[in-house]
């Protein structure tokens, strides 16, 4: 058996390909059938008078999904999905299909959603889906190259790294646990094993948000250094994101034109990116007629302008510490600030991540979970990496699903990811 992708190597022979089909037509004694493997799309081309009458009528009985077999010879054909076709000798249905629920035609989003595992096999949701695929390989081959080390971190924990208000609390043999928003924590004590080390998972937010931008559960990349300041940090993301750009574009060509995603602002991404203070971007907000204080956290309407015009991703960076978490370094320049920062993607996308240097002074960061009426017993641990060999270090959280829906150019991060959970919806 031969794959679609393979087609080119056996240009002239006789081949049998195994798919499901997409699509029939028929010009009168002349028969189109398209079918997907995996691999790639064919059309095969079946010609009444070249084949007997039980291979016509089988082509004829072909409907949307079924599982086929398809014989002939391999012929190169510039027109044709991948640049061959196959002449067809011989149909076998392997696995017939019923009318399929999904048709060429305007279907609503809920619709889509409720045949999700069917909806995947779309030309749309397949790109999308191997662009994402690229983007998380091109992620671990980024990290790998520079020594970082993968950790697997817990999704069940006691210790919460992000804020209380949206948190999933399932219960774990009596005592309260906590689904993960956040592997960081874990991930700054593997940093004195091995100076490098980074955690790529899914995470999860009970916000009652229904907005483009958010899921329930969604997955995060957060790499995380031994002696690096913010400054350190920011100048990794700028060559993480631009790397992932490139990769992009390098090998999901094909992918981002079924997207019909204009590429030209992606080949402009490469480093250093633009850097504004919080203190900066609330005062363009505000001689921009927005109504924002000192002290707020920026929301994405206020993003939206900040990247106004914008052709780069923008750090916004030092924002106030009641906006941010507590283990977030105070910035010594001005201690009402903490050494943290957003990166902004352009073309409405707003923030794709999130990073800081983390505090490591002892009392400090023991003072700060006194501040935000965090259980410091919950923290022991925590706390142990500062008392026992305390050090510099800094990271940040990209989330995979923003990202991919910046480079493909879609406004829903639902369609980045196989499967989304959202506030009404936990099947399929």
């Amino acid at each position: 058996m031969v794959e679609i992708r393979e087609l080119g190597e056996h240009v002239g022979e006789n081949v049998t390909i195994t798919g499901w089909v997409e699509a029939t037509r028929g010009h009168g004694k002349v028969a189109f059938t398209v079918v997907r493997d995996g691999t790639g799309v064919l059309q095969g081309v079946l010609v009444k008078s070249q084949v007997d009458e039980s291979v016509w009528e089988a082509q004829q009985g072909l409907t949307q999904e079924s599982l086929v077999a398809l014989t002939g010879e391999v012929k190169e054909d510039a027109r044709a999905p991948g640049g061959y076709e196959l002449g067809v000798t011989d149909v076998s249905l392997v696995s017939p299909a019923p009318e399929y629920p999904i048709q060429p035609k305007e279907h609503g989003v809920e619709f889509l959603l409720d045949n999700r595992h069917l909806w995947l096999r779309s030309s749309l949701q397949r790109a999308g889906l191997r662009l994402r695929a690229e983007v998380e390989q091109a992620i671990h081959d980024f990290l790998y190259r520079r020594d970082f080390v993968r950790v697997d971190t817990p999704i069940l924990t006691g210790s919460i790294g992000e804020h209380a208000g949206t948190l999933f609390q399932p219960d774990y043999f009596g005592d309260p646990a906590y689904m993960a928003q956040t592997g960081q924590l874990y991930v700054e004590a593997a940093c004195p094993a091995f100076r490098r080390v980074y955690c790529f998972g899914p995470t999860f937010r009970a916000e009652k948000s229904k907005t483009r931008r958010h899921l329930t559960e969604f997955w995060m990349v957060e790499p995380e250094v031994a002696f690096a300041d913010s400054n350190d940090n920011m100048k990794l993301q700028e060559e993480f994101v631009s790397y992932i750009v490139e990769r992009a574009l390098e090998n999901c060509a094909e992918e981002l034109k079924v997207l019909e995603r204009d590429t030209s602002g992606l080949e402009l991404i490469k480093p250093p990116f633009p850097r504004m203070s919080y203190t900066e971007a609330v005062a363009l907000l505000q001689a921009k007629g927005e109504d924002i204080v000192w002290g707020k956290d920026l929301g994405a309407a206020d993003e939206a302008v900040l990247m106004e015009g914008r052709e780069l991703p923008l750090f916004v960076h030092d924002y106030p510490k009641e906006a941010k978490a507590f283990y977030m370094k105070e910035n010594p320049d001005d201690p009402r600030t903490v050494l943290c920062d957003d990166m902004l993607a352009p073309e409405g996308y707003g923030e794709i991540i999130g990073g800081s240097q983390r505090e490591d002074d002892l009392e400090r960061l023991r003072t700060r979970i006194q501040e935000e009426n965090l259980p410091e017993e919950a923290y022991a641990w925590y706390l142990d990496l500062r008392k026992y060999g305390t050090f510099p270090h800094s990271g940040f959280g990209l989330g995979v699903e923003r990202t991919v829906a910046w480079i493909a150019g879609r406004h829903h991060i639902r369609e980045m990811i196989p499967f989304p959970r959202l506030m009404n919806r936990l099947y399929p």
